[in-house]
């Protein structure tokens, strides 16, 4: 279909310039063509004035604009040398504004790194960034506690794994950013879901010049899922003042890229994990669920195909499967205090009616649909109960469920003890693994943005017809998804994950017509690309989580690990733990002042002086409180 006039784009180059009174944030698209510019107050101390007159402005515009404020801000007029207005910072994007007991600071990516290309839409890593304070010295209101609070959040590692793109949702699946972007704009508004219009959507141009016709290549900005938003709440207080186009939205979690060429075509293998900003935390610290359904190092895994000949999202050809993991939806936790390998899981609060999981579950079917597969890892057969507790709790919750959904969406659970048949010299784990997924995949399908699957015309494989999903005008679409978890959702599950990956894998290349049929050997340069990528992918967010790498690999449970690797293992194991026992409360402090889940308050408890998170993850517990203190009133 055709695409709409697209508007502006958005920026993606800044230039900081500043006088004693103000700041000056100039940005520009990647040709440097259009303009724009914020005003930024520096004589309130607490208070943020921005201002944003809207105005697109030319190059020559903005050099006379600069010269006007240079002039005007000079202490001597006509004195050579003297300059009101010197360039602060360049820059490639705002990351935010945050305040914690003084006034307000921005944080500004100051260096990038291209990780990816989707369809000529460039993802970025960042590699650096800036904050600075924006109150003048002249105003600044000093308090003892500031220099803390920006130590703490500064602990947040913004070079470590966070990624933005200037014209692709990367909070999003391609599925849903193509099956928007196929609809024309004039019956956008009209056809599309009543949950989709109220989010709102915008397309708009990238510079690039695609390969396909010397045509531009489109872009989408849909409003972001912000479960998958990291820096939501640094721009909540300038949403509703500035342009669009200054409002970049990243994302955390692992992005990596592999290029494959067969028979002489480039085919890019993506692989995106979205890290959930809700409930986030580190280990033994963020367990379960909270009341509102969010769960624990839970992750959203994408691995995108495509062909990299054509650089068009209307006329390419796209590829993608989407896969999560997280921890068991229950209220569970585990006791640190005392120093053990295994701390006892403990279930925290009684939930007959299985309200955690079943706003868990709400939020999966809302965002793909049925079926919900859930592949549980955890042992269930111990001599000490232990991982059995999560198991049991978890098939009453499903089948408490599963009462109220129509069986064609009900919940489908497979439970497989994977550590006892990783010990059993009987059973293949990866063979058994292979089975799950092809049976995972033929129920939920996988999206390719084309209905016309040729490759099962030209190469028919009985596989093929009994493939789940739908069949539309946008192309192949997945309904449902596999969940899989363990007790930490890292080492098992991370090579569960990869096997289904595998068998997605193969799908999707059969139907872009590159292999003769949907199966993929182990050994084959496709799946030793696609195996190093899930290695990176399951390594960066065991660091993130766990305090460690993986401590087992897939060429672990292969039995094809080098003798070495049993020393290398032993370390790992004991990087996690001493991670967990001595570090993690910093990173978890860290974490909850960067997602505001903390706001530091005058007169109020700091961050580290509260014995607990707990309330503020859970806010229901908040809401009684409130409640008691105004009965007692």
């Amino acid at each position: 279909m055709p695409l709409a006039s697209p508007i502006i784009s958005g920026i993606q180059k800044l230039i900081l310039y500043e006088t004693r009174a103000r700041y000056f944030l100039v940005g520009s698209n990647h040709a440097e063509t259009k303009y724009r510019v914020l005003k930024i107050d520096r004589t309130e101390p607490k208070d943020l004035v921005i201002i944003d007159d809207k105005h697109v402005y030319t190059q020559q515009e903005v050099r006379e604009l600069l010269g006007r404020l240079d002039l005007g801000n000079r202490t001597k007029m006509g004195q050579k040398g003297s300059s009101g207005l010197s360039r602060a910072v360049s820059a490639f994007g705002i990351v935010g504004f945050v305040q914690f007991l003084e006034g307000y600071y921005i944080v500004l990516i100051t260096k990038r790194r291209k990780m990816a290309d989707i369809g000529g839409h460039a993802i970025y890593k960042i590699e650096d960034t800036s904050m600075l304070y924006i109150p003048n010295d002249s105003v600044r209101v000093t308090h003892p506690d500031e220099a803390r609070y920006l130590r703490i959040f500064q602990n947040v590692d913004l070079s470590s794994n966070f990624y933005f793109s200037y014209s692709y949702d990367l909070s999003h699946s391609l599925q849903y950013n193509l099956t928007i972007l196929r609809m024309p704009t004039e019956i956008m508004k009209s056809e599309m879901p009543t949950q989709t219009r109220q989010e709102g959507f915008d397309i708009f141009e990238d510079e690039a010049i695609s390969s396909h016709g010397g045509s531009s290549t489109f872009g989408i900005c849909s409003e972001p899922y912000m479960k998958y938003v990291w820096n939501g709440e640094l721009l909540n207080c300038i949403k509703n003042i500035v342009h669009r186009d200054w409002l970049l939205y990243i994302i955390h979690g692992f992005c990596g890229q592999s290029k494959l060429l067969i028979y002489g075509r480039p085919i890019y293998v993506t692989l995106m994990a979205r890290r959930s900003s809700k409930f986030a935390g580190t280990r033994f610290l963020k367990r379960g669920a909270n009341c509102e359904g969010d769960v624990a190092n839970e992750v959203e895994t994408e691995q995108i195909v495509h062909d990299a000949s054509v650089m068009s999202f209307s006329a390419g050809s796209y590829s993608s499967y989407v896969q999560v993991r997280g921890s068991v939806p229950l209220y569970w936790s585990q006791d640190i205090s005392t120093m053990m390998p295994k701390p006892p899981i403990t279930l925290d609060q009684a939930d007959p009616y299985a309200h955690v999981a079943a706003y868990h579950f709400d939020q999966m079917l809302q965002r793909f649909g049925s079926p919900i597969i859930i592949l549980n890892l955890v042992k269930e057969r111990e001599k000490r109960r232990h991982e059995r507790i999560l198991s049991d709790e978890l098939v009453a919750a499903v089948t408490y469920l599963n009462q109220f959904i129509p069986p064609e969406r009900s919940i489908v659970y497979i439970p497989w003890d994977m550590a006892k048949y990783t010990k059993s010299k009987l059973c293949n784990v990866l063979d058994r693994l292979n089975v799950i997924a092809e049976n995972v995949v033929k129920r939920t399908g996988f999206f390719v943005n084309r209905p016309d699957a040729y490759c099962s015309v030209l190469r028919p494989d009985e596989k093929w017809h009994d493939l789940g999903g739908v069949v539309g005008p946008s192309g192949h679409l997945q309904t449902g998804v596999l969940r899989t978890n363990c007790v930490d959702c890292l080492d098992r599950t991370n090579t569960a994950q990869f096997m289904v990956g595998k068998c997605a894998l193969a799908y999707q290349l059969y139907s872009l017509g590159l292999i003769d049929k949907p199966n993929l050997q182990f050994d084959t340069d496709a799946v030793r690309l696609f195996e190093e990528l899930y290695e990176d992918h399951g390594d960066t967010l065991s660091l993130q989580y766990g305090g460690s790498q993986l401590v087992h690999r897939v060429k672990t449970y292969r039995k094809i690990a080098p003798w070495t690797q049993h020393s290398k293992d032993i370390m790992q194991t004991l990087s996690r733990y001493y991670s967990n026992a001595f570090s993690d409360a910093d990173r978890q402090d860290a974490i909850n002042l960067f997602l505001g889940v903390f706001k530091p308050t005058e007169g109020k408890s700091h961050l580290w002086e509260l014995p607990t998170d707990f309330y503020l993850h859970h806010k229901n517990t908040m809401k009684l409180l409130h409640s008691k203190r105004s009965t007692q009133c």
